[in-house]
């Protein structure tokens, strides 16, 4: 990828936008995309919350893939650092210098098959010689180049074992990624499955050197210091299942030529970050994103809101004798995509009502599709939160509290990094609106899923 030659980014890196890059023509390219893609969804670019997406798109991209324009020799040059115990007589380094290992390096990158952030977890080690050693915060300066571009799991382990074998020329490298893509559910379901695994996960390796052939020794002290990481060589997936089994959007059916305007206009994305939209890597890549966003133009329930209120939820016939309950349908599940940054975010919904009834066994299924109705569109979690509440009450007697928990995929690219975290919100009508003891026993209720 000639990363030790390419020139500097013109980003800040980690830091504040430079005050022309809103005027620069990649800038402006993208957002000129983003404006194609969001009207083509029917979405009115004009209209609060999406006046500045086109913006906060073309900074996300072009930040997650400043990689391209990085040069790993300005970042090793200058902290390349001389130890007399790293010499060439004996031990596994000469002298008596052994294995390097930074371990749990949080990452992200983008996708090449749908242009998707995906979560990387690297581990990276090297074995000094030649009275070198390198200061071990240019590890993960240099894992992050090679991160911050287009990219699959065993590429971008390689790239980074070689940019160290190149730049710090030690005996031997050994670079291990956990690497987790998110999994899209079947959308062509009215009712998606709480059981879902939201999370494809594969974990690759990549040696040089005396790391070079797996059954190396090398690898064993290297495994051995991932301990309590269920690593192991037998874990570690061949470079074919990789590609086969990685990104989920590979499987997704062709466009329909009414969208051929979106594919044109996610090439212009790619070409406007310096990539040729016909590199055989990325032939695909625009179909499969578009594929993606296509889910969520507005909704794709067959059932209309109107549609619900015919259903009754609660039992029939009650009972003089039975006391109102706080009841709860918990662990509802919830896919949407932000309308700030065009990145999807999922996680479950809980819905709690009092009443003296219980729901029918149809009941559930019917407050599964109310959540997959609002969340299919563009939205942000605290109006979806509300619009379920405000959805569910009449259904349910208009006693009625929603929590939502989700994750956004968007807290782990455009700069923030903040891995593993999650955002709750809430929204409550009638009685529980003045009733702390109410939302106290069903917020207690809600299990402990992990996201």
């Amino acid at each position: 990828m000639g990363a030790l030659d390419e020139g500097h980014y013109d980003l800040k890196l980690g830091g504040s936008v430079e005050l022309d890059f809103e005027q620069e023509p990649e800038t402006i390219a993208i957002e000129d995309a983003v404006k194609v893609l969001l009207q083509s969804l029917g979405e009115d670019i004009n209209r609060e919350g999406l006046r500045k997406t086109p913006f906060r798109v073309a900074k996300a991209l072009r930040e997650g893939t400043r990689g391209y324009k990085q040069k790993v020799k300005d970042i090793i040059q200058g902290a390349l650092f001389p130890e007399a115990g790293v010499e060439n007589r004996v031990g596994q380094a000469g002298g008596s210098g052994g294995l390097v290992l930074v371990r749990d390096l949080d990452l992200y990158s983008y996708c090449e098959s749908c242009l998707l952030p995906f979560q990387v977890k690297c581990h990276v080690g090297y074995i000094p010689s030649g009275q070198r050693v390198v200061g071990l915060s240019k590890l993960s300066r240099v894992a992050d180049i090679f991160a911050k571009r287009l990219q699959d799991p065993q590429r971008l382990a390689n790239e980074i074992c070689v940019a160290f074998q190149h730049g710090i020329k030690p005996t031997g490298v050994a670079v291990v990624l956990q690497c987790s893509h998110i999994h899209f559910p079947n959308f062509e379901s009215p009712f998606l499955d709480s059981n879902h695994q939201r999370w494809v996960k594969v974990l690759v390796s990549s040696g040089s050197g005396s790391f070079e052939k797996q059954d190396s020794p090398m690898w064993v002290d290297f495994l051995g210091l991932l301990r309590y990481r269920d690593i192991d060589l037998d874990s570690i997936c061949s470079r074919t299942s990789v590609k086969d089994s990685w990104c989920p959007s590979r499987s997704f059916c062709k466009i329909e030529p009414s969208r051929s305007g979106m594919v044109t206009a996610v090439a212009s994305i790619l070409r406007s970050l310096g990539q040729d939209p016909c590199r055989k890597e990325l032939v695909g890549t625009p179909n499969h994103f578009v594929r993606w966003v296509t889910n969520f133009k507005d909704s794709n329930l067959e059932m209309e809101l109107s549609e619900f209120t015919r259903i009754p939820l609660r039992t029939i016939g009650r009972s003089m004798n039975i006391k109102e309950h706080i009841r709860s349908e918990v662990n509802l599940s919830l896919w949407s995509l932000c309308e700030h940054h065009l990145l999807p975010f999922y996680g479950l919904v809980h819905i709690g009502y009092i009443s003296d009834e219980e729901l029918n066994p149809k009941g559930k299924s019917v407050l599964q599709s109310i959540v997959h109705f609002h969340g299919f569109k563009l939205q942000v979690q605290e109006r979806l939160t509300r619009q379920i509440a405000e959805t569910v009450a009449p259904l349910l007697g208009g006693d009625v509290m929603v929590v939502v928990e989700a994750n956004h995929t968007c807290m782990i690219s455009r700069g923030i990094e903040k891995f593993g975290s999650n955002t709750a919100t809430i929204a409550v009508l009638g009685r529980f609106s003045n009733d702390p003891a109410a939302r106290t026993k069903f917020l207690q209720g809600i299990p402990s899923c992990s996201l």
